[in-house]
């Protein structure tokens, strides 16, 4: 945890969440980290579709736990013309509104960046869609799902023959909302010279196309000769780079440099291996990697747990790892130390334990102590900063424009 002398990087921002499940409320949840005001806004009754996402407990989401911790919440009926004149006036305030709705379903509510920015020039709006607000699949709707097997990644993961595997984490929604972050504060700081904010349109499919590091660049550069294919547990243009099976688990082996090789040889197949000029370089190991391979299979093996590996690894400097659970990563000290377990206190829930985000800043601790809100938490307070009177909120929240749970 940073020692607090300066404030956090976002305080005075006010940020609108106008999203939904995954990727639009991380964004979110990362400006809030960073100290903006984010308000949460949420359709009646059911609010975000996040909330209906497990792990559940005491009637809660963890999902929406997660992904909304920080925020203020409000829960407006834009239906109604006083819920959308109090949406306006919110947006007024705002720097920052992000959105993650199909394009165009904002504008016919008059919520769309065009509309907003003659309200307020200085608003920052970002969309976040699947396929971005250009393009001849703009109108389509889409997950990271979709992205992840659009973009070509999906078809590189696994074993040859088989049917690409689910990533299990959102890959998609987590890589476009960190890089929303990165746009949303980029613009703010360009806003100090223009004094005008702009639109800044984020697409999942987009975002997962320029998350690869070789297979573009490999198929361009080739001539449209290589196409990455499923490799199963290594990386043929990077050998030693894969995972390995020992007696009581999985660990990988990062040996790809050439030092690194050569340490690893000579414990592997003593000063022989180590010797041999054949696999002193890149391009070498790469042509003898189905030579290579099962010397190191072989010396997995041979060993009698995956500790045991880690540590003749870790004796030598090579870089390796233990492939671990999600309990031993909950325990594991350096992420203990890292402080990347957050717990908080639920009003509903008492203690609860959720994923940190990995800022840590010299001057200024980003640990969230606020609890994702209840659907419509903070309506008053909401209101009353934007100038409505106590009975005008009675009044709303009477006739179902405020909504609370």
């Amino acid at each position: 945890m940073s020692a607090t002398t300066q404030a956090l990087p976002l305080a005075g921002i006010r940020v609108v969440d106008y999203t939904h499940f995954l990727a639009g409320p991380y964004l979110s949840r990362c400006l809030a980290a960073m100290g903006a005001d984010v308000i949460k806004v949420e359709r009646p009754k059911d609010g975000d579709a996040g909330r209906a996402h497990p792990w559940f407990i005491g009637g809660h989401s963890g999902y929406f736990l997660q992904q909304n911790m920080g925020k203020r919440g409000l829960c407006v009926n834009l239906k109604d013309p006083r819920g959308l004149a109090l949406m306006h006036k919110l947006s007024d305030s705002a720097d920052v509104f992000v959105e993650n709705y199909r394009p165009g379903a904002l504008d016919k509510l008059g919520l769309g960046y065009a509309a907003l920015a003659e309200r307020n020039p200085g608003l920052v709006y970002c969309s976040v869609s699947a396929y971005g607000h250009t393009g001849p699949d703009s109108h389509r709707a889409g997950f990271g799902l979709i992205a992840e097997a659009k973009s070509g990644i999906m078809q590189m993961v696994g074993s040859p023959g088989d049917a690409p595997p689910l990533l299990r984490i959102a890959l998609g929604d987590m890589y476009t909302g960190i890089h929303g972050v990165a746009a949303v504060c980029a613009a703010l700081l360009g806003r100090v010279k223009s004094g005008r904010g702009q639109h800044i349109d984020m697409a999942l499919y987009d975002c997962l196309v320029s998350m690869h590091e070789y297979a573009v660049q490999c198929y361009t550069l080739s001539g449209g000769k290589e196409v990455p294919v499923q490799t199963g547990h290594d990386l043929p243009q990077s050998t030693l780079y894969g995972v390995f099976t020992a007696r009581d688990g999985f660990l990988v082996i990062a040996a790809q440099v050439d030092d690194a090789w050569k340490r690893f040889a000579r414990l592997i197949g003593g000063e022989a291996l180590a010797a041999d000029a054949r696999f002193h370089s890149a391009p070498g190991r790469n042509a003898h990697r189905a030579e290579i391979l099962p010397l190191v299979r072989a010396w997995v093996a041979a060993q009698p747990s995956v500790a045991a590996c880690l540590a003749a690894l870790d004796a030598i400097d090579v870089p390796c790892a233990k492939v671990q659970r999600i309990d031993e990563v909950l325990t594991d000290p350096q992420i203990v130390a890292r402080g990347m377990v957050v717990e908080q206190d639920h009003p509903v829930l008492g203690k609860i334990r959720m994923p940190n985000l990995p800022f840590h800043f010299s001057g200024c601790d980003t640990t969230p102590t606020r609890v994702a809100p209840e659907l419509g938490e903070h309506n008053r307070d909401i209101a009353g900063d934007l100038g409505f009177s106590d009975s005008e909120v009675d009044a709303m929240e009477r006739d179902g424009v405020l909504y609370g749970a």
